[in-house]
């Protein structure tokens, strides 16, 4: 194996990138609603600003990360194992860099093949899996590890999971980067098992099982590839520990353990519980602080919810189908999705493609709720307020934002 480089705390280059930083994700509309009890009023329009939003510390450190390897190493060659965040934006600005994605949108179908010693490699995130972890180090790459202190905390559990023996259950979504590298933990252990539920109505399906057993042909069949191989039900659903995707809708995380709980019991009886159930909150306290934060601002007397962020952002997603069942709700990935005050290209809560709605932008007064998922820079929700404006003949240079 040859020597590997691992920097999992950056270089210590942040006052030489903060520049670049500002000009890139800046916002004076964001700091002016941060400032003013995240309130903007303008002609018949009032905005409010959800009071948790858009960038959370972990992809702060991921994006920092990214800036200071590009200043670290200007001569080398630099990849990024995949997305480091979901947000296009952000994505493409690091293509600008010269950083090559190796999977992906643009990569190269060669891409992992060709990597070898002295090349530098970025870690997201989302982290990855252990067999690429093990590929890169074989192969002798520099690695800049930017995973998420919130998902190193579930890969703990898991990994505790799997040393004693219980299968790690963990509500995510199986094609997530994220979800994948947490699942691959539990092959560090021998005999270690994983089974990913995305929802409830999978959930059923496993208590079912744990309650009455059935037909393991079939339970297969309904959730491969989301569990570990060699996966036996019978076997693997005695002793469970649950776990999730970080950026998943708590209440429905919380509801999953619950219901996995009850079914234990009915099956082995509530003295035994512990021996066939173990269960830890691993939602990250940002994704929930901003789930938090959009369950106040509907309190408020709001005419529509403009979410914005990347339409693969699990965080995103989940703060737009929280939104939709109070208010008309709207998820877009940037201003350019405001098509005019009349037309608006956007995903609908659970769709996978955006569409085209009509009618948005009420005519006369309106309140416009805003949050932005933990991947969505300043610059992007505030590109947002200001096209608004303009449909309203309200140019933000004659606003007084300081």
């Amino acid at each position: 194996m040859t020597d590997t480089q691992y920097f999992p705390r950056g270089f210590g280059l942040k006052s030489q990138i903060e520049g670049q930083l500002a000009e890139d994700y800046r916002s004076r509309i964001v700091e002016y609603l941060k400032s003013h009890q995240f309130t903007l009023r303008a002609g018949d329009l009032t905005f409010r600003l959800a009071s948790e939003f858009g960038f959370c510390y972990g992809v702060d450190r991921a994006v920092d990360y990214a800036y200071e390897t590009r200043t670290r190493f200007p001569e080398r060659s630099l990849f990024i194992t995949g997305e480091i965040i979901h947000n296009p934006h952000v994505n493409q600005r690091l293509r600008e860099m010269g950083i090559r994605f190796l999977d992906g949108e643009g990569a190269a179908a060669d891409a992992w093949s060709t990597l070898g010693a002295g090349d530098v490699v970025i870690l997201p995130a989302f982290g990855v899996t252990v067999e690429q972890m093990s590929s890169l180090r074989q192969k002798g790459c520099t690695l800049v590890d930017t995973t998420c202190g919130s998902v190193l905390n579930v890969w703990k559990n898991v990994e505790r999971y799997a040393r004693d023996g219980f299968t790690s259950l963990i509500h995510g979504k199986y094609n997530h980067e994220e979800t994948r590298a947490t699942a691959s933990r539990t092959s560090l252990h021998k005999g270690g098992k994983y089974l990913v539920v995305r929802d409830l109505e999978q959930t059923e399906l496993v208590t079912e099982f744990i309650r009455k057993g059935g037909d393991s042909k079939a339970f297969l069949e309904h959730f491969l590839p989301a569990c570990s191989e060699g996966f036996d039900p019978p076997v693997d659903l005695v002793r469970v520990g649950l776990a999730n995707q970080t950026t998943m809708l708590s209440s429905e995380s919380l509801q999953v353990a619950e219901r996995i709980r009850l079914a234990m019991i009915d099956r082995y009886g509530e003295p035994e519980l512990a021996e066939h159930f173990r269960s830890f909150d691993t939602i990250c306290s940002a994704t929930q602080d901003r789930q938090d934060a959009v369950q106040r601002l509907l309190e408020e007397d709001l005419s529509l919810m403009l979410v914005i962020g990347g339409y693969n952002s699990s965080n995103t997603n989940h703060l737009a189908e929280m939104a939709a069942q109070r208010v008309p709700t709207f998820h877009i990935e940037d201003a350019g999705c405001l098509l005019d005050a009349e037309s608006i290209r956007h995903k609908p809560v659970r769709e996978k493609t955006p569409v085209l709605g009509r009618g948005w932008l009420p005519s006369g007064k309106a309140v416009i709720g805003i949050t932005a998922g933990a991947s969505t820079p300043n610059n992007r929700i505030g590109e947002v307020v200001e096209r608004v404006l303009e449909f309203r003949g309200l140019p933000i240079r004659e606003l007084p934002l300081g």
